[in-house]
């Protein structure tokens, strides 16, 4: 422990470089990451992290997008110690601060503590630099000295720029004021502004989102309107029925045109007149339905059939090339916060594969593989975690379970970060889907449904 924290006593007076050349740039960051390492990258922060599972060895590097700083920037590392680095590790004791370095208008403070977790002992460094009104955290979690040049190395590169008229503000990913339709289902943010100029809302029974002139209601799962229907064709005039035709008073023009294939595609256009505005529209209703068993209904209104061809591309009778349209359910995408984890959130897998002898044609048995992960968020940034798997061929399945517990925070409100998972610290992605009467919590790409 001593050889490792005269490491970080000499690395705290690394300053970040405004010389440094970097193949990469993140944010209002330049850097070179350590060749070899594993990178992860979100909106809100790049991971970089490497281990060695013999000697039981770890850093983990995370350089996080600049978010709006005071002028003090002691005040700054004090607010970012306590929200990044309390919120992943419990520290032992306060941190060791080096002198102030000043770069290029930035003044950067470093600081460090030991922490120990399950009778792992490690470090958590901390580096800060405010300038132009923002700050730019970078935070080092080891338990050795053997990554001291990479660390080193690391903190040599990163160049940070003068920012622009506050960047970030429009990110794709960047939460607006939580709209009340939000508000009054008791979830933080309801508005999200992506920055390509598209602005999701949530809504009672959809996701509306807009740009300009153009809406497209991204339609929650509804039973009457998903119901399965051996004709396409069929489903297709039930679901217009269902999801679109009460909101308009009148429609002419319609065509029907579904395409059948591996993945169908659901397509019907019209002209009609809003009811309360009068106004007349375009509306199409799509829908991809994949192979998996996914897909959702999507509602696109334009001024008229011209608006909607330049904004998504003509009609054509082929699967593929509906890209665009296809991407659009992805802006049902909201922020995190807080106080929307409080309760119990679980995802469940189960399949299997069955086998048969390629000569005989008799059965070669059955692989299953089932899986329950649960996350409980209580008062006070508390949580559990556990996961059970049951998997192998049916007669010798094999059962294991692993569960931890501790601190979570959530830093930018697109990221939950864990201070142990599995015996170590983890930060996942995170935003909210919307369903109706409620949200599916996604991290890093996987569902978890809230049961209470």
């Amino acid at each position: 422990m001593k050889q490792i924290l005269f490491l970080i006593i000499c690395l705290l007076f690394v300053p970040i470089s405004s010389l440094a050349q970097s193949s990469e740039t993140f944010d209002i960051a330049t850097f070179q990451p350590p060749k070899g390492w594993n990178k992860q990258a979100s909106q809100s922060s790049i991971q970089i992290s490497t281990e060695d599972k013999a000697a039981g060895t770890y850093c983990l590097i995370t350089l996080f997008k600049s978010i709006p700083g005071t002028a003090n920037s002691t005040k700054n590392f004090d607010s970012a110690w306590q929200t990044v680095v309390k919120g992943i590790v419990t520290v032992s004791t306060a941190p060791q601060m080096a002198s102030p370095v000043n770069e290029n208008g930035w003044e950067i403070q470093s600081g460090f503590s030991p922490f120990e977790k399950g009778g792992e002992k490690g470090i958590a460094m901390l580096v800060t630099g405010s300038g132009f009104g923002k700050m730019v955290n970078v935070l080092i979690l080891t338990n050795t000295q053997a990554y001291e040049q990479n660390i080193t190395g690391f903190l040599e590169s990163i160049n940070l720029k003068k920012p622009v008229a506050e960047i970030g503000a429009t990110t794709k990913e960047a939460p607006a004021v939580p709209s009340t339709a939000a508000s009054a289902n008791g979830y933080g943010f309801g508005t999200t502004n992506f920055d390509d100029g598209w602005t999701s809302i949530v809504q009672d029974d959809w996701v509306q989102v807009a740009k300009g002139n153009i809406r497209v209601l991204i339609h929650y799962p509804n039973k009457r309107a998903d119901a399965y229907n051996s004709v396409v064709m069929d489903g297709l005039k039930n679901a217009w029925d269902v999801l679109v035709a009460p909101r308009y008073s009148t429609a002419s023009n319609f065509e029907f045109k579904p395409i059948t294939g591996w993945q169908a595609i659901e397509f019907a256009e019209a002209d009609a007149v809003e009811k309360g505005t009068g106004k007349t529209v375009h509306v199409v209703l799509f829908k991809m339905n994949y192979s998996s068993g996914g897909g959702r209904y999507m509602e696109f209104i334009t001024p008229n059939k011209s608006a909607f061809e330049r904004e998504f591309g003509a009609y054509h009778q082929t699967t593929s090339g509906w890209e665009k349209m296809e991407n659009m359910a992805t802006y049902n995408k909201f922020s995190v916060a807080p106080a929307d984890l409080k309760g119990k959130w679980t995802n469940d897998f189960a399949g299997t594969l069955s086998y048969v002898n390629a000569y005989t044609g008799a059965s070669a048995g059955t692989d299953t593989h089932a899986s329950v992960e649960n996350f409980v968020f209580g008062p006070g940034n508390i949580y559990k975690w556990d996961i059970g798997v049951a998997s192998g061929f049916v007669g010798s399945i094999k059962f294991q379970s692993v569960k931890s517990n501790g601190k979570f925070t959530v830093p930018s409100n697109w990221q939950v970060s864990f201070s142990d998972i599995e015996g170590k610290p983890r930060m996942f992605n995170a935003f909210f889907s919307c369903v109706k009467g409620g949200r599916i919590l996604w991290l890093d790409g996987k569902p978890f449904g809230k049961l209470q």
